[in-house]
């Protein structure tokens, strides 16, 4: 389920049945890694849908979560806003929170969070037609499933 208005409807009346939030953290960027950061991101929102498509009903798919990085390559300052979102998202009766993200910095900040930080290299997307691309991200997909049953697991 994405977060629209029509699929928001349809989790009002099957709330219960959706016990996973999954926010795709997108990196900003202007300075050298401008185009990595952009590359991370497209990556995540393309895995996000297809994602998406193999757990409908089980999944609600947040709004990304944008964040600057600084000179480092870290987050900057958006850790504390992340914190109350997932707050929000358990307050509201999801038990599990999902960060879907290709920046290698979240890992570091998984132990400040209570949802799981679910790290996936990116994989550069930006010469590949199209049917590559969907078929590269349905491998991924494939190899995602694992990790997240896995965090299920764990975190249940």
């Amino acid at each position: 389920m994405n977060w629209n208005a029509k699929d928001v409807e349809v989790y009002l009346k099957e709330k219960k049945f959706v016990d996973t939030a999954v926010v795709p953290l997108i990196p900003i960027s202007f300075g050298d890694d401008m185009k990595q950061a952009a590359n991370q991101g497209e990556f995540i929102e393309l895995l996000s849908l297809h994602l998406e498509r193999q757990f409908k009903g089980r999944m609600m798919f947040m709004p990304a979560f944008s964040y600057l990085r600084d000179e480092k390559g870290n987050p900057k300052g958006r850790l504390g806003d992340l914190i109350d979102l997932e707050s929000s998202l358990k307050e509201s009766g999801f038990t599990y929170v999902f960060h879907l993200t290709s920046d290698p910095a979240w890992n570091t900040h998984e132990k400040d969070l209570n949802g799981a930080v679910v790290w996936l290299p990116s994989v550069p997307l930006e010469h590949m037609d199209e049917p590559y691309k969907h078929s590269i991200m349905e491998d991924q997909v494939n190899q995602l499933l694992k990790v997240i049953v896995q965090k299920w697991q764990d975190m249940g």
